[in-house]
Parts: C-alpha cells; structure tokens; sequence
C-alpha cells in the first residue's frame, strides 16, 4: 500500500481541493446600516458558492441577486447599481425566464419566523474573479420573493440589506 502526505501530496494533486479555493466575506448592512449577516463567497471550478447567515429579516421568502458595485453607502442601496449582467447591457432578468441573461439572478433566500435566514447557493453564471472585477459587487437582499421572471428584478421589492464584495 502506498502513503502519500505533505508536499508528495500536494506535488500528484491529491490534497483536498477545497485548500486551494478563494473566498471573500463580506457583512450584511440593513438600511439603517447595522451589521445584520455575513456573506461568504468561495470561487468554484465552474462558478460561486454563496453562504448567507442573516437575522433581522421579515419571515418569509426574499429575492436575492448580484448587483454591479461595491457600494452600499446610500440607505436604499442604489448605490450598488443593477443586477450584474457582466458585459450584456440588455438586462434580461429571471431564472424562469428563457431570455435570461443577467449574471445576478440567484434563488430566493427564506427567512424563519425570528427573521433568521441562512443558505447555501451555488451560481454557475458568473465568477468571483468577475464579481472582484475594478467595482467589484454587492449582493442585495429584497424585501419580497423574485418570481424569476417579472422585469426588472422580479416583483422583489425594495432593497432591505446589502454587503459589499471587494
């Protein structure tokens, strides 16, 4: 039987893949702009692993998205701009929608009755390296759900918490 560790290891590909993965992490604001969450995003062969642990929401399902900037100084968050599209200006938004094309488009996140919401989503539309790009993003939380097809952002609603991705 043949023992491999350390650098043999490392040299033949065997460690763990998840060694070698970026990640940033970023704290959820609310609009009165209290630390409400953290967001956690690690770069995946074929796209993004989001982790969400928030509290502070209202119970129910919210839309959740990628948006275009780095920026989440105004109390409605518009400063974070739109959905992310990563080069297509049509802004094509919906995961249920066949023209889709927006890079931001994420599944709805649900908050429990304290308003707790915790998940784990995975996108293989876009790339942290695209989302760190010179602005880098945001991912906003909505005060309702994304229907996924409804343009412009799904019927989701104002913008309740955001955290900025550098």
């Amino acid at each position: 039987m043949l023992m491999l560790t350390g650098c043999a290891a490392l040299a033949l590909g065997l460690a763990s893949p998840a060694l070698a993965q970026e990640s940033t992490s970023a704290d959820f604001k609310n609009t009165q702009g209290q630390t409400i969450g953290k967001a956690t995003l690690t770069a995946a062969p074929k796209g993004v692993l989001l982790r969400i642990e928030v509290t502070g929401l209202t119970p129910g399902w919210h839309g959740l998205h990628f948006h275009e900037k780095a920026d989440c100084s105004k109390s409605d968050f518009t400063s974070a701009g739109a959905h992310t599209r990563h080069g297509d200006a049509k802004g094509v938004h919906g995961l249920l929608n066949p023209a889709a094309n927006e890079t931001g488009d994420l599944p709805n996140l649900h908050a429990d009755s304290q308003g707790n919401g915790a998940a784990e989503v995975f996108t293989s539309l876009t790339t942290l390296a695209a989302l760190k790009d010179a602005d880098g993003s945001s991912v906003l939380i909505h005060a309702k759900a994304d229907d996924h097809t409804t343009q412009p952002i799904g019927g989701a609603g104002d913008r309740v918490a955001c955290a900025a991705v550098r």
